[in-house]
């Protein structure tokens, strides 16, 4: 009875073990499932993550409204011309790679008033135009930029007495007219520069006038007063490019194309404008201040 009972007590410790052994396994692959199922949501994640990313917008800048410049010896009328450079020859167009960019155009005169000595004039009309570009701004942005560095120059010019400076309304965006006297030895020279500001369109046009050989020295007033009025005219020249433009599209369908390729105009020539702060002619610099006699 005894040894019967020892075998019963074995063979339910036995059973016990067997049942342990089982459960083990049956753990471990519950373990290996929970396991895999987060390797797999971060896979989720991760892919999701770079969804998002990719689906990000590209930056973008709003369009310049100019893309084009008028020709720079085109900008003042005949009559202009007449009263501010009396008898001047055709203007000398400045070199540029780019005249849809930068351009600019110069005239001087000399009037011999025989005993009483001469009068000189020199004119010149720089224009320089910004494109808006992802990286650098938007073109009118750019162009204040360009602006203020240019009435800022126009005022520490080398050798300038008496500088003033005026704000002008009326003349683009926003203009300011700067005045000083130069002397050299063939007399005292009158200095009027305007720098204006249309849109992504900075226009400066640099006056000045001296009389030579005894003849008396010009009214700075009376230079500023043409010079002003030059500007204005200038600047209107720029404006014109746009409507000319807009008019010649609406005929031609322009539009259409634009919205079909879902491109602005001008968009091929972004990034090339305002490479350089030196625009065609800085103001009060580069005037043969002196007589072609």
């Amino acid at each position: 009875m005894q040894r019967r009972a020892q075998r019963a007590h074995q063979a339910k410790r036995f059973n016990r073990v067997l049942v342990c052994a089982a459960a083990v396994p049956a753990m471990l692959i519950a373990t290996g499932c929970s396991s895999d199922s987060g390797s797999e949501g971060g896979e989720d994640k991760a892919a999701d993550t770079s969804a998002s990313a990719s689906a990000s917008p590209s930056p973008t800048v709003r369009a310049a409204v100019y893309t084009d410049l008028p020709a720079a010896c085109d900008v003042l009328a005949e009559k202009t011309l007449d009263d501010l450079v009396p008898k001047a020859k055709s203007g000398k167009e400045g070199q540029s790679d780019d005249i849809a960019t930068r351009a600019s155009c110069s005239w001087d005169s000399l009037t011999d008033n025989g005993v009483d000595g001469s009068q000189f004039r020199w004119l010149n009309v720089s224009m320089l135009r910004f494109d808006s570009d992802v990286a650098r701004g938007a073109g009118d942005e750019l162009a204040k930029e360009y602006y203020a560095k240019q009435v800022k120059d126009a005022q520490a010019a080398d050798g300038a007495k008496g500088v003033e400076a005026e704000p002008l309304s009326g003349t683009g965006d926003e203009a300011t007219a700067v005045r000083y006297d130069l002397k050299k030895k063939e007399g005292t020279f009158k200095q009027q520069t305007v720098v204006a500001r249309v849109e992504n369109v900075v226009v400066t046009l640099d006056y000045n006038g001296a009389g030579l050989a005894g003849d008396k020295t010009p009214s700075a007033d009376e230079l500023m007063k043409d010079a002003k009025k030059a500007a204005a005219e200038a600047v209107k020249s720029v404006t014109g490019t746009k409507d000319d433009k807009a008019g010649k599209g609406d005929k031609a369908g322009g539009d259409d194309k634009a919205d079909e390729t879902g491109k602005p105009e001008g968009d091929d020539k972004s990034g090339k404008s305002g490479k350089d702060d030196g625009g065609g002619g800085s103001s009060g610099s580069g005037a043969p201040l002196e007589s072609k006699s």
